[in-house]
């Protein structure tokens, strides 16, 4: 759910389990991106006191959208690929060994 305060998400299974992260609080918004747009399968929202958080939703598309009215899309970002973590992990092996 995304209100004019806060995004809220409520689990289907229980109702009692729910997370409310206010606009002020979000650091960066970061989606995983898959088959260059057309598929989003999850999305992580950083906040700047309580780390980050990961959700999942029907319609994420729609949602990323939605979410561009109280989040700077400067701050939406795509999370690294496969292969770019990959890259990066060698990468920092090899530096440390020099």
């Amino acid at each position: 759910m995304i209100g004019d305060k806060a995004f809220e998400f409520y689990n289907d299974r229980d109702v009692n389990k729910f997370v409310q992260i206010p606009w002020e609080e979000v650091e960066c918004v970061v989606a995983t991106v898959v088959f260059k747009g057309k598929w989003i399968p999850r999305f992580a929202i950083q906040t700047k006191k309580n780390g980050t958080y990961q959700f999942a939703a029907k319609n994420p598309k729609q949602l990323l959208r939605a979410m561009q009215a109280y989040v700077n899309p400067k701050k939406m970002v795509r999370a690294l690929s496969f292969f770019q973590m990959i890259t990066r992990g060698i990468k920092g092996t090899l530096n440390k060994k020099k």
